[in-house]
């Protein structure tokens, strides 16, 4: 998502809404936010605000590499 949209950091609000208006879906989606801060491929930049890690852009430039062979 930081890629298509070419942002740095992206806001618990624009995340939201790649799970629509469902708010199990919302909830899902704030679940693997912070799931993703656990691992250290997210990093939380404050008032609900987070970017990547180094660590999780070389995470999603691996998957998009392995997602454009198939």
């Amino acid at each position: 998502m930081f890629g298509q949209l070419k942002k740095e950091t992206l806001d618990l609000h624009e995340l939201f809404e790649a799970g629509g208006n469902d708010p199990e879906e919302r909830r899902e989606v704030f679940d693997a936010v912070e799931q993703l801060v656990a691992e250290g491929l997210l990093e939380e930049r404050g008032n609900d605000f987070y970017a990547l890690t180094a660590e999780g852009k070389g995470a999603a430039e691996k998957f998009n590499q392995n997602w454009k062979k198939s």
